[in-house]
């Protein structure tokens, strides 16, 4: 897999700000109910987060888009329920000043419960007088949005009410196909609709010129015109999946677990897999080496991924 690096340097680079599941890890159930505690858990409270690939906040990637000329744009894909802590870890340790566009995958809670604390990533101003950060989203998950979220998304004040300060965000709609890309702060993103739940489509996103590569957080089911977007035998193999993977084992209504997980991969055949989304059942350094395992038998290298990752990539 490719290594990690701290140096920031002229080139891209994928930042994992978090890896886990919704309820996050470690789960709060088995620290307030310490008679039956899974393996887990209690360590990934052992040692400090970046210390710790067992800690896993809410799935997040933040893309560090450094094209020719040097200039490096913030690109952030879902804002969920730990964001705050998100930006606190790994903005700070590699040292990202700002976030300039926003993309999200669909409107569920640990996509987007985070949008309220954007404002402590932009510019202050009392008066909201700043340039807003560009959020690129479906329709549905704008109209979600909208009831969740009124003040981030009405700009008018009404008479006698005060000017509060909040997040500054414009609201761009995108498709929910792979025909209709979108440029965000420079670099074009594919839509790679897929099925989270038989009854709510998703997005993933594929993205890079000089590597290709595809991020889908919340998936149960591929359709077939996605599908063949993203595999070695469609349109072209990816260089890196970064794939949801809920739990080792069994089967899940709205996620891909770890046998599905791989057989997708299979299917898929990228050069290379990361996979994200994964409960407090996964422990990362032995279910590393069971992949390692998997990736020597199938020819594809596939790691979990973890938080505070950085692989430096040309996009």
């Amino acid at each position: 897999m490719a290594a990690e690096d701290q140096n920031g340097g002229g080139r891209s680079a994928l930042i994992f700000l978090g890896t886990g599941c919704s309820s996050a890890v470690p789960n709060a159930m088995c620290l307030i109910q310490p008679s039956n505690p899974c393996d887990v858990c209690p360590q990934a409270l052992s040692t400090p987060p970046d210390q710790n690939p067992n800690y896993r906040c809410n799935t997040s990637l933040l893309i560090d888009y450094c094209p020719s000329d040097g200039k490096h744009s913030y690109i952030l894909i879902d804002v969920g329920k730990t964001f705050r802590e998100q930006v606190i870890r790994w903005f700070t340790r590699y040292k990202i000043p700002r976030i300039d566009s926003i993309i999200l995958t669909h409107e569920h809670a640990d996509a987007v419960l985070g949008l309220d604390d954007i404002r402590a990533v932009q510019p202050y101003s009392p008066t909201n007088d700043i340039d807003p950060t560009p959020i690129y989203l479906t329709q549905y998950a704008m109209e979600s949005i909208a009831e969740k979220f009124s003040y981030l998304v009405k700009k008018k004040i009404e008479e006698g009410k005060e000017l509060r300060r909040v997040a500054q965000l414009d609201w761009r709609i995108i498709e929910e196909n792979c025909e209709t890309s979108f440029i965000a702060s420079g670099l074009q993103f594919i839509p790679l609709p897929v099925m989270h739940g038989e009854d709510y489509v998703c997005l993933g996103f594929l993205f890079g010129e000089r590597c290709r590569i595809a991020y889908i957080s919340d998936v149960s089911r591929f359709p077939a015109s996605t599908e063949h977007v993203i595999s070695k035998d469609g349109a072209g193999q990816l260089d890196l999946l970064i794939l949801d993977t809920l739990y080792k084992t069994g089967s899940h209504n709205v996620h891909l677990c770890l046998p599905q997980t791989l057989e997708a991969v299979k299917r898929i055949c990228p050069k290379q897999a990361l996979l994200i989304g994964m409960t407090h059942q996964f422990d990362h350094h032995k279910d590393n080496k069971f992949l390692t395992e998997w990736s020597e038998k199938e020819g594809i290298p596939v790691q979990l991924a973890h938080d505070g990752l950085r692989i430096p990539i040309d996009l």
